[in-house]
């Protein structure tokens, strides 16, 4: 796992608008209320409408036949006339009223006409607010430039970068979030605002746990602040829309869209890169493009509102669009800690430990005298001195198979079920066996005491992860 992307509804027109059993008995042009058009087609309507046709007289009556003829002739075309005008009025290609439209052609023009528009205007508008949302966005993302200083007698370099997001300006100074892992092994930060505007930043606090780091600027050259929004009532296949830098300045400002992919996705990560799971966190699945460099950017939704720091992705040939984001309602809290205290306080017990399964059979059979059917839990290989654990009377080699009535078959497990459901203060129960015997302790969870030991272990697992 890595952590670093209808045609619109047209009323027919007016003279379009016959029966369809007209339709079928009769065809005329588009335009017949043309004069000209009229007098050329009336053989055909004469045929098509004409059904008693004159009978024919004897001879010796051929004179009042033809006066006959004419009155029956005249009688036929006042009949097609009046025919035509019906299909004419009927059709509504004419109207009785030259100033307005019968009340049937205004309502059913002007609903569909106010329909189409509507439409029309609400997509416009749509887009409109969409575009404006991302360019408000993008106003507070910036780059952060990771930079490190092999020995003495070099200047700092650019070891790796990423984005991050500007989430607060107060007394002159802004304040960024963005990965912990960005910003790991830093001799110095540097920030590069939307507007190119380069600005030295401080670290005020980085949690490897939650991949969560705050950094501190100059707020004279900051214009724009990001807006929170929740990740709470997010659902899937919501507009989800990725903005950063990847691959690094060349591509600053990259805007990427897609959908919510996934909520809750639990991904196991591998912190110090020793190969052995570290945490397990949660996360919000993207097919929105997260690429190497945005770590550390925005994920909003639709209203421009911050819903996700961009923090990996899955980097497989075979993958593609899967893309992970720290839920904001979850990173809230620790961006807060981490502004205010520098750090993140949890849960502690105070010990070192590895899973069951990676001690060998005959050492978990010869020294740890395990009964057959335990087979999972955490071998203690430290207890601290003065912690929690020692005061419970935990020692090393004690194989920890419970915490109160949760299951732990890992360190991923413990810290999983203290990070998540305990504070500090809490007291809970630990099941373990010691030299083939089930007992139980019960000892409060404690605050952690960083030590210069732990400082100085921290800093060579920042070195080896870069």
């Amino acid at each position: 796992m890595n952590r670093d992307n209808d045609k619109p509804y047209n009323e027919y027109p007016d003279d379009q608008q016959r029966s369809s059993s007209y339709e079928q008995e009769n065809s005329y042009p588009d335009d017949t209320n043309k004069p000209s058009e009229t007098e050329e087609e009336s053989p055909k309507y004469t045929q098509a409408i004409q059904v008693d046709e004159p009978i024919n007289q004897p001879q010796q009556q051929k004179q009042k036949g033809k006066v006959w003829t004419s009155f029956i002739s005249g009688i036929a075309g006042g009949v097609l006339v009046l025919a035509i005008v019906a299909v004419l009025v009927f059709t509504n290609v004419i109207s009785f009223s030259s100033n307005a439209a019968s009340p049937a052609t205004m309502g059913t023009n002007n609903t569909s006409t106010t329909k189409s528009s509507n439409q029309t205007l609400a997509t416009q508008t749509s887009t409109e607010n969409l575009t404006t949302a991302i360019q408000d966005a993008s106003a507070a993302v910036v780059g952060v430039e990771n930079l490190q200083q092999t020995d003495l007698f070099s200047e700092s370099e650019e070891a790796g970068s990423g984005s991050g997001v500007i989430y607060k300006k107060e007394d002159g100074k802004a304040y960024v979030v963005t990965n912990h892992h960005v910003v790991d092994g830093a001799t110095s930060l540097e920030v590069t605002l939307s507007n190119g505007q380069k600005e030295k930043a401080t670290l005020l606090g980085s949690d490897e746990i939650s991949d969560l780091a705050v950094l501190e600027i100059d707020g004279t050259n900051v214009d724009q602040v990001a807006t929170f929004g929740t990740s709470d009532d997010l659902t899937v296949g919501q507009q989800a829309i990725a903005i950063g830098n990847p691959l690094g300045a060349e591509f600053a400002g990259s805007v990427t869209q897609g959908i919510i992919s996934g909520l809750d996705r639990s991904v196991a990560v591998d912190s110090n890169n020793d190969g052995t799971e570290d945490w397990v966190t949660e996360v919000l699945q993207t097919d929105a493009a997260i690429n190497p460099g945005n770590s550390g950017g925005a994920l909003i939704n639709a209203n421009g509102e911050i819903v996700g720091i961009n923090s990996m992705k899955i980097a497989q040939e075979e993958v593609e669009g899967i893309g992970f984001a720290i839920p904001i309602d979850a990173a809230k809290p620790i961006i807060n800690q981490l502004e205010t205290t520098g750090k993140v306080e949890r849960p502690y017990i105070g010990i070192g430990a590895v899973s069951l399964d990676q001690v060998p059979q005959v050492n978990a059979q010869e020294t740890l005298n395990l009964p057959e059917d335990v087979t999972q839990g955490v071998v203690l290989a430290q207890v601290v001195e003065s912690s929690p654990a020692a005061d419970a009377g935990l020692q090393e080699y004690d194989v920890v198979t419970k915490i109160d009535d949760q299951d732990i078959t890992s360190m991923v497990d413990l810290r999983s079920y203290l990070y998540s459901d305990k504070n500090i203060g809490d007291e809970v129960t630990v099941t373990y066996y010691r030299d083939g015997k089930k007992e139980t302790t019960k000892l409060t969870l404690a605050k952690e005491q960083t030590t210069q030991s732990d400082q100085s272990t921290q800093q060579q697992q920042q070195q080896q992860q870069q």
